[in-house]
């Protein structure tokens, strides 16, 4: 499955929904008095694992990525793509969407155990990118000691920088799960938690968690099924790496296999 169609797939599946404004409460969040913040785009698997941290840790500062709207991704892929391959993917989108009802009866099960509700209050902060200036300057003032990063644009280096600590990635889609399954692995369906570092997804991976699929499961399932089956996973992760373990898993991917 390439990139682009997993996109694709996400976005029909998983629309974001729109932010709430930027209003004088949230214009100065809090320190991280547990040491954590998170930097997530507005989708549902990504407030799952927020309210699961939150359960453990209590409230921490949570960064909200606005998404692109549709015509600027739609007129991005036909800039990249062609016309021909956009008029396929918008028919996969359709295709996705007339059939994701026939699997309501599984999401709704899944979706029991999933806290979707995003966060509202002083604790939130919608930006249009975290690679905007005015960003970047609310997160050197944070001073968190890990961050927990879900469903965002790529982080460029000034983010980095700004954050100071260990920024931990939250990987399904591409990597962790679809392209298990289009290679008939049925064994590494997985959601991996990865260091992030100049601009991408380092090979240095801090953990996995291996997910049973179900006849049930399908294309529609698979993001909420690895939420449902990765909290516990998340907030363990990310306990340690809040003690200062950056341990990797001893079963990490090889570079040829990313």
């Amino acid at each position: 499955m390439t990139h682009a169609m997993t996109a694709l797939i996400n976005s029909a599946l998983f629309p974001r929904v729109a932010p709430s404004r930027l209003t004088p409460a949230n214009e100065n969040l809090p320190l991280c008095a547990c040491g954590l913040v998170a930097l997530i785009g507005d989708a549902p698997h990504a407030w799952t694992m927020v309210n699961a941290l939150k359960q453990r840790f209590g409230e921490f500062p949570v960064v909200v990525e606005r998404g692109e709207p549709a015509s600027v991704f739609w007129a991005r892929r036909r800039e990249k793509l062609g016309a021909a391959a956009v008029y396929s993917m918008k028919a996969a989108q359709l295709a996705a969407r007339l059939t994701k009802p026939l699997s309501s009866a599984r999401l709704a099960e899944l979706q029991a155990a999933c806290d979707e509700r995003p966060a509202l209050g002083p604790t939130r902060l919608d930006v249009d990118s975290l690679n905007d200036r005015a960003a970047i300057t609310r997160l050197q003032t944070l001073q968190p000691r890990a961050a927990f990063v879900a469903s965002t644009g790529m982080l460029h280096q000034p983010v980095l920088e700004a954050l100071a600590c260990p920024a931990v990635k939250y990987n399904s889609g591409i990597n962790g799960g679809y392209f298990a399954l289009a290679n008939g692995e049925l064994q590494n369906f997985e959601v991996t938690l990865n260091l992030v570092d100049r601009n991408v997804d380092t090979i240095l991976t801090l953990a996995k968690n291996r997910i049973a699929v179900t006849k049930a499961d399908n294309r529609h399932t698979y993001m909420t099924l690895m939420a449902a089956r990765s909290q516990r996973f998340v907030v363990e992760t990310m306990q340690r790496v809040l003690a200062g373990d950056l341990t990797p898993d001893p079963n990490e991917l090889s570079p040829a296999q990313y």
